[in-house]
């Protein structure tokens, strides 16, 4: 797994059917107990609705999903709403939808509707962005050199992740092609300059 989809923005979206409201809150969580935090903030904030039905996922492979109906009848709350998130294909998110019942029973098909359609509305609003796994790669340089060198790199679609000055110049890159780097970088420099690997990590690609 190189790369997944997350939500570009925490947000929410509003929507009413036969007088019920059902706000759908959504927030990037990258544990579980983010996740159930978030679940105790909405009955904390929205105190006065009846139920907080809530459903995440969670890391690159999706392998973390819960949901919970909340009271609702069973499979008519929770399991929509991560079966959208699922559709979406979206992980790192909770999302929880908050309803305010208003007197108008909708049968166990308007309710997966209802939350199901709150979800794509939230989802909808907030927007998604791409998460990619670089390899890190470390590139020490004279300051009389690092600019231009970082320049290049920028315009080649390398991922400058920190710049660090010190008696030299040293450049954290992120990149998915460490041939192509190592290649450019002795380019750049006359050969001069080697890069190395230090590490890995995820980062929001927008």
């Amino acid at each position: 797994m190189r790369s997944y989809l997350t939500i570009a923005r925490d947000g929410e979206a509003t929507l009413e059917v036969k007088r019920s409201r059902f706000l759908c809150t959504l927030r990037r969580v990258g544990q579980e107990a983010d996740a159930r935090a978030l679940v105790e903030e909405m009955r904390r904030t929205h105190w006065d609705a009846r139920h907080h039905c809530s459903a995440f996922v969670i890391g690159p492979d999706a392998m973390l999903q819960r949901s919970s109906d909340d009271g609702e009848p069973a499979g008519t709350a929770g399991a929509p709403m991560l079966e959208v998130l699922r559709g979406h294909r979206v992980s790192d998110v909770a999302v929880v939808v908050t309803r305010w019942f208003g007197g108008i029973l909708l049968g166990a098909g308007g309710l997966v509707r209802a939350y199901g359609d709150a979800v794509s509305a939230g989802l909808a609003e907030v927007g998604t962005l791409e998460r990619r796994l670089l390899e890190e790669w470390s590139v020490r340089l004279d300051h009389t050199e690092a600019g231009r060198v970082e320049a290049e790199l920028r315009t080649r679609g390398v991922e400058v992740l920190d710049t660090t000055y010190a008696q030299d110049v040293r450049l954290l890159l992120g990149v998915t092609d460490p041939r192509a780097l190592v290649a450019t970088v002795a380019a750049l420099t006359s050969g001069r300059v080697e890069p190395e690997r230090v590490g890995e990590r995820w980062v929001d690609v927008r």
